[in-house]
């Protein structure tokens, strides 16, 4: 899958981001992963429109919720604590291969991997990807 590096934990991680006021979950995916994944926010603005268009293929519909609610995060104190959606969109239309994938925003890097036991993976990430995996009826 799709994973970002951050670096200031060097863990991989599902793109992803903060839902804002009046934003959907399905909205705010499009964003980040044209932000993080795609370095979108640097591409001249013909290259936004098609990235746009295709994230806006890529992203339609609900997707499948695997997870909500409480999650494991460094950032987490007594008084706040982070909650995430964890949605998988499944790619039936090889739209993935459309893009050319850059770091952008506050990833490090990004990359195709696979994901396996021995990867680092960012606070309770591990746990989506098994989800995803179980969803999918794949192999981990």
């Amino acid at each position: 899958g799709i994973n970002a590096e951050y670096g200031d934990t060097g863990e991989w991680a599902i793109p992803g981001g903060m839902v804002e006021a009046g934003d959907t979950v399905s909205a705010t995916l499009r964003k980040e992963f044209g932000e993080e994944a795609l370095a979108s926010m640097e591409m001249p603005k013909k290259e936004q429109e098609r990235v746009m268009k295709l994230t806006g293929e890529l992203f339609k519909g609900a997707g499948t919720t695997l997870y909500r609610g409480y999650v494991d995060d460094p950032r987490n104190t007594d008084n706040a604590w982070m909650e995430t959606v964890v949605v998988n969109f499944h790619d039936t239309q090889d739209l993935f291969s459309k893009f050319k994938l850059k770091a952008g925003d506050d990833a490090g890097a990004v990359s195709w991997i696979s994901i396996d036991s021995s990867i680092k993976l960012y606070a309770n990430h591990r746990s989506f990807i098994e989800a995803a995996v179980a969803h999918n009826k794949a192999h981990w």
